[in-house]
């Protein structure tokens, strides 16, 4: 789905997706966009911030309060500060105004290729491996994508899983902001600011599995390099082939 007051930036970008093979949806503000959502049920939301009505920063957080679908913020906010806003409300990536429709397509294809099965080139037709991991209370199901929490299912978005995974499959060795961004989001930092990216997932994800930045159970920070997780048992009942 693709939010934006800008009709003819909704027209390029719903021609260049479709052409690619994307089933577009189409919505001129955030009321629209709820509502659009509720009907249409989409695999991902471009969302610019800037909208009459309720702005891109309150449909992220409405959504945020049901679903983990991806969302890609558009934003012409110059300050680094505002387009992190978007991020701690939820977002899992941003794009600032103007953007290239291009390099928007290889995002989306890059977050749907990890957080909707089949839906990306890679990662359709693979079998899945039945892993669970647990330490503590924390138990892990890779399989299946879902996180639990002293028995009760958090909620992750696909992006926050995906870099829950990426720390856990390498417990104990640090990972790089950049390695992190490259291997969860698909693109390479061109600037400081696309490594708080990262940063902002990370510190949701530590504030919905319980962590804390100060005192660590699971997600440690390596100052100045990136973050690793600690050491985990794996339980691996059987194999599965799903």
């Amino acid at each position: 789905m693709i939010v934006d007051d800008e009709a003819t930036i909704r027209r390029i970008l719903a021609t260049r997706l479709s052409m690619v093979g994307y089933e577009i949806v189409v919505a001129a503000d955030g009321v629209e966009a709820l509502e659009q959502f509720e009907a249409e049920k989409p695999d991902l939301i471009v969302l610019d911030v800037m909208m009459p009505r309720m702005n891109g920063l309150q449909v992220c957080q409405t959504l945020r309060e049901s679903t983990g679908v991806p969302i890609i913020m558009l934003t012409a906010l110059g300050e680094v500060s505002d387009r992190i806003k978007g991020l701690e409300l939820g977002a899992d990536d941003y794009l600032p105004k103007p953007f290239s429709p291009k390099e928007l397509e290889s995002r989306i294809q890059a977050i749907l290729r990890r957080t909707v099965p089949g839906k990306g080139k890679a990662g359709a037709g693979h079998a899945a491996e039945q892993v669970i991991m647990e330490i503590g209370p924390l138990r892990i199901e890779t399989h299946k994508r879902q996180v639990y929490l002293h028995g009760q299912r958090i909620q992750l978005t696909g992006i926050e899983f995906d870099v829950l995974k990426l720390l856990v499959s390498k417990a104990g060795q640090t990972v790089s902001r950049s390695d992190i961004l490259q291997q969860v989001w698909g693109y390479s930092a061109n600037h400081y600011a696309d490594l708080r990216v990262v940063d902002v997932n990370v510190s949701r994800l530590r504030s919905k599995i319980g962590d804390s930045s100060k005192q660590p159970e699971y997600i440690h920070t390596d100052w100045g390099i990136g973050y690793f997780f600690q050491k985990m048992r794996k339980k691996s009942p059987e194999q599965v082939m799903c």
